[in-house]
């Protein structure tokens, strides 16, 4: 749809050009035409995004029998796709007071922004569920932006998500892959993406994790990794891939066929018979020594010890400042990497009632 205002002003503007030399009435309007078309490909950029959230925010009712009401992650703050700025920064906290969370985004020194993040709250048969999810694209930005779009309705979908949880993430996990592959059949790239999630359901948090993405907790103020990167040295993944079929290379890093510098991912066509999509998933106990919780792309942990992440973490009251403390440590560290990290604090004893998803950006 064209703006209206935007009409007017190109049209007064090309008006006032009549008493111009002709060079400078084609440069005029050169400039003015082109200055049009931003505004139009904004507006159409920020009429899609706001259709796609009130399509999600939609009710679902083919998971459990009941309705699934799933709100979507705060809008970005300070982001320019392909501008000069490349950081998104926000927070949110929970109606309950139970938790908040706060995420940080960065281009940092690479040439086009591949992570994606996600943040979703959800409502099933009367249960609240958090859903958290960091994805780390390479060879491209399509597998990781198909994750964030697709992978946790998937999960919600799931029949068994809430009687069975980790079945319900392994299958979905591979059926997104599967998907995400049929997608991508007639055409030429073979974008790939890691994927490291955590869903908290009750005081039950479950951390699945596909590629060298990693989520660490603090338990008792000490560093906790949940997962475990998927690294094509790692003993266990080169026997794996060897037994598929495939070699394990050193080429300045330790790669599968000489090209992949881990071992599980979505997508990577050419490489699937090796390079699978199946999750390792960990389950723990949210209890009182457990505070915080960090979901971080390699941008951050190529630099960032765990250790150091929950330190500089715990320094800081709120989450969003946290997590944009992490990403400009990693950054000053010399990650030459997209960093992307969320961050999630528990808070055990408040139970006051706090802005609900959405509702905050600071």
């Amino acid at each position: 749809m064209v703006c209206i205002a935007s009409l007017r002003s190109f049209i007064g503007r090309a008006t006032n050009l009549t008493g111009c030399s002709s060079s400078r009435r084609k440069w005029e309007i050169a400039f003015c035409w082109r200055d049009l078309n931003a505004r139009l490909r904004l507006n159409w950029v920020q009429s899609y995004r706001r259709l796609r959230a009130i399509a999600t925010m939609m009710a679902d009712s083919t998971a459990t029998g009941g309705p699934i009401t799933v709100i979507n992650a705060l809008p970005e703050k300070g982001y320019h796709e392909g501008g000069e700025v490349g950081y998104a920064s926000g927070c949110w906290k929970s109606e309950d007071g139970r938790l908040s969370g706060g995420y940080s985004s960065f281009r940092g020194k690479r040439a086009s922004m591949e992570d994606f993040y996600d943040i979703k709250n959800s409502k099933i048969d009367g249960k609240t569920v958090f859903l958290f999810g960091v994805f780390d694209g390479h060879g491209g930005s399509r597998a990781a932006e198909y994750l964030k779009d697709h992978l946790f309705e998937n999960l919600l979908r799931h029949p068994k998500f809430m009687a069975d949880t980790k079945t319900a993430i392994c299958e979905t996990y591979l059926k997104t892959d599967s998907e995400f592959l049929d997608v991508q059949i007639n055409t030429f790239r073979d974008d790939g993406s890691t994927a490291s999630t955590a869903i908290l359901l009750g005081n039950r948090l479950f951390v699945a994790n596909v590629g060298d993405s990693r989520a660490v907790i603090s338990k008792d103020g000490k560093a906790v990794p949940l997962s475990d990167d998927h690294k094509p040295n790692r003993i266990d993944e080169r026997k794996r891939i060897e037994d598929a079929g495939g070699v394990v290379m050193w080429t300045g890093t330790w790669r599968v066929g000489g090209v992949l510098a881990m071992s599980r991912a979505f997508g990577n066509r050419l490489l699937k018979q090796y390079v699978v999509a199946h999750p390792d998933i960990q389950e723990e106990e949210v209890g009182k020594d457990l505070d915080i919780l960090v979901l971080a792309s390699d941008g951050l942990w190529d630099v960032v010890p765990n250790e150091d992440a929950i330190s500089l973490a715990r320094e800081e009251e709120e989450p969003e400042a946290a997590a944009r403390k992490l990403t400009e440590t990693a950054f000053s560290r010399g990650s030459g990497d997209n960093i992307t990290c969320i961050v999630v604090r528990f808070y055990h004893d408040k139970v006051e009632k706090e802005t609900p998803i959405g509702d905050q950006v600071s």
